[in-house]
């Protein structure tokens, strides 16, 4: 089968090489308040609300950190390509784990987000959507790559 959506196997080592730093730094980032006083800067946006009694408005800047903002990207750069780069023997089979993949973690995700509007609410829940962002690749990955290894689990014990 052609799948000319997904990138080379090659980009996943990458992804992981972005991926695994970057979600042990975003831990320290979310949890701890961790920031990288060298990235303190002025911070351009396109538009700010009122927020919190600040003044909104467009093009806007503002003295902050860009952590945040980098480990964020990164976080999503690896992810992305290690959920979507072919496998070494991509194959019918290994597309349809991955779509089962793919449609699994949409379905656990709007179920954590609806639990979610049930318990947080105000600056809590805004934190939830922030996360959110990333939790439908996460499930992706962590179920196709268990899916995958259950299937080699099965055919090893099979010859």
């Amino acid at each position: 089968m052609k799948t000319n959506y997904l990138f080379p196997n090659r980009f996943k080592k990458v992804g992981w090489m972005l991926l695994i730093p970057s979600a042990i730094l975003g831990i320290f980032v979310l949890f701890f308040d961790f920031e990288f006083t060298f990235l303190d800067g002025k911070i351009y946006t396109l538009y700010t609300g009122d927020f919190l009694g600040e003044e909104g408005g467009f093009f806007k800047s503002f003295n902050g950190n860009y952590t945040k903002t980098i480990v964020g990207l990164i976080f999503l750069s690896g992810a992305v390509l290690v959920a979507f780069s072919k496998e070494k023997y991509e194959d019918e089979f290994v597309s349809k784990i991955r779509l089962e993949s793919l449609v699994w973690a949409i379905y656990i995700n709007y179920l954590v987000l609806a639990i979610c509007f049930l318990l947080f609410y105000d600056l809590d829940f805004l934190m939830v959507m922030i996360l959110n962002m990333f939790t439908i690749l996460i499930f992706f990955i962590v179920r196709f790559y268990y899916s995958l290894y259950q299937t080699k689990k099965q055919l090893g014990y099979e010859k």
